[in-house]
C-alpha cells in the first residue's frame, strides 16, 4: 500500500505554476528570458509590420524575448481562437500570447474572462502614461481596469488630394454634397474592416445633434431611431461612390492606393500622420493633405491584451511595457515610421526622453494637436456590432 501511495503521488498532475506578479518587475524579466511571445496583430500594413519587427529586435536585445508577429486580417479571429481553447479546456500555453485589440473585441474577451490581469498599471512605464489627457482607462466606454495596456493613440482624419479636392470638407453633409457633385471620387473600406466601420461610426456621430446617446449600450427601444440618420445618409451617398458603391476597397492601404492611382480624391484614416508617412514612402502624391470635421472626429487608443492561457505572460508583459517606453513611442510617432499619436505624458518624461519627441518633424500633411480639434468619444461597442451587421444587409457586396 505504501508503494501504491508513492506511485499515485508520482502520477498525480503537478499543480499549475502561479502567474508571475506584474508588480515584481525583476521576477517578470527573469521569467521572460528565453520566452517566445506570439503577438496576434493586424498585418495589413508594411510600415506597421516593419515597426513590430523592430520591437522584436529590441526586446530580444534587452530581455532575451523572441517576438513572433502572427498577422491578422480580423482581430475577431484571435478572440475566437482563445474562446475555443477555453471551451476545449486548453488553459495552459495557448496559441496566442498577446493581441492588438480594442473596442468590441476587448469587451467580448473581458466579459468572457478570457484575459490575464489586471497587469497594465503595474508595468514600470505606466507611470509615464497620460491618464488624464488620453482615453487609456476606458475602451469604447468599457472600463479597462488593467486588463490591457495602451500603445498608440488614434484620431479619425480625412486624407484628400489637393490637386483635385483643394478645400477641406467640414461635415458629413459636406462630404455627401461634394460626392454627389463629383461621383466616383470617394469610397471607404468595406465593413467589417475596421476603417470601414469607423467611417460608419464617424458619420453617425457627426449627423446626430447629440451623439452622447451612443455612450450607452444600444437597445431595441432606441436603435432604429438613433441610427435612422445614418441609413438616410448612406442611401444618398452610396450611388455617388467609386463604382457606384457596387465594390469597395478591402483595406485602408487599398483605399490609399486608389488615391495614388488617381481614381479617388478622398479617404478616411485613423492615423493623423498616415498621409505624411505615405508621402515619405511614395505611397501617396506630395499633394496629399489631411483635415478633420468641424465638430471634431472620433479618437481612441490601441491596446495590447494578454489571454488568460498564454504560456508566456512574462514575455508579453515585457513587450507591452516596451511599447509604452519613450523609445518605442517616439519611433511610432515619427511620421516616416508610423505617425501614431503617443500615449505618454510629456511632463512625466526626462529632458532626454522629451528631446526624442521634440526632434520629430510632424511632416507636411500632419495636423498639429491644436488643428486636430475636438476628440469625439467612441460609441459603446454594441452600436458598432449592430450597425456593421445592418450595413452588410443593406449595402454589403461580395469581394
Amino acid at each position: 500500500m505504501k508503494h501504491l501511495a508513492v506511485l499515485a503521488a508520482l502520477l498525480a498532475p503537478l499543480p499549475a505554476l502561479a502567474d508571475v506578479d506584474p508588480a515584481n518587475w525583476e521576477a517578470v524579466t527573469a521569467e521572460a528570458q528565453g520566452q517566445t511571445v506570439y503577438w496576434n496583430a493586424w498585418g495589413g500594413s508594411t510600415t506597421t509590420n516593419d515597426f513590430i519587427a523592430w520591437v522584436g529586435r529590441r526586446v530580444m536585445e534587452d530581455y532575451g524575448v523572441t517576438l513572433e508577429h502572427v498577422k491578422l486580417t480580423d482581430t475577431a479571429d484571435a478572440v475566437t481562437r482563445v474562446l475555443s481553447e477555453k471551451q476545449a479546456g486548453e488553459d495552459d500555453d495557448g496559441a496566442i500570447d498577446m493581441i492588438w485589440i480594442n473596442g468590441a473585441n476587448f469587451a467580448a474577451m473581458k466579459e468572457a474572462d478570457l484575459l490575464f490581469g489586471p497587469y497594465a498599471e503595474q508595468l514600470p512605464n505606466w507611470a509615464l502614461v497620460d491618464v488624464e489627457g488620453k482615453t487609456v482607462q476606458t475602451d469604447f466606454t468599457v472600463p479597462v481596469e488593467g486588463f490591457e495596456s495602451p500603445w498608440a493613440m488614434a484620431q479619425v482624419v480625412f486624407i484628400h488630394d489637393t490637386a483635385d479636392l483643394m478645400e477641406p470638407l467640414g461635415s458629413m453633409q459636406a462630404i455627401l454634397d461634394w460626392s454627389a457633385a463629383n461621383p466616383g471620387r470617394f469610397t471607404y473600406p468595406q465593413p467589417p474592416d475596421f476603417l470601414g466601420t469607423t467611417f460608419l461610426k464617424q458619420a453617425l456621430v457627426d449627423l446626430l445633434d447629440d451623439p452622447s446617446v451612443l455612450s450607452e449600450p444600444a437597445t431595441d427601444a432606441n436603435y432604429d431611431a438613433v441610427t435612422a440618420p445614418l441609413w438616410a445618409f448612406l442611401d444618398e451617398l452610396t450611388p455617388t461612390l467609386w463604382r457606384q458603391g457596387r465594390a469597395y476597397p478591402a483595406t485602408g492601404p487599398a483605399q490609399l492606393q486608389l488615391i495614388a492611382d488617381g481614381e479617388v480624391d478622398l479617404a478616411i484614416s485613423f492615423s493623423p500622420g498616415e498621409a505624411t508617412a505615405a508621402i515619405a514612402n511614395n505611397q501617396l502624391p506630395p499633394t496629399a493633405r489631411t483635415f478633420v470635421l468641424d465638430k471634431g472626429t472620433i479618437g481612441n487608443a490601441s491596446f495590447v491584451a494578454i489571454p488568460y492561457n498564454s504560456g508566456s505572460k512574462a514575455g508579453a508583459m515585457v513587450v507591452a511595457n516596451f511599447l509604452m517606453s519613450p523609445e518605442a513611442q517616439a519611433r511610432a510617432q515619427d511620421p516616416e515610421i508610423l505617425g501614431y499619436g503617443t500615449v505618454l505624458n510629456m511632463a512625466a518624461l526626462s529632458a532626454e526622453d522629451r528631446a526624442l519627441f521634440d526632434a520629430l518633424e510632424l511632416g507636411i500633411a500632419t495636423l498639429s494637436p491644436a488643428e486636430l480639434g475636438t476628440v469625439q468619444a467612441e460609441p459603446h461597442p454594441s452600436w458598432m456590432t449592430r450597425i456593421a451587421d445592418d450595413w452588410m444587409q443593406r449595402f454589403g457586396v461580395a469581394q
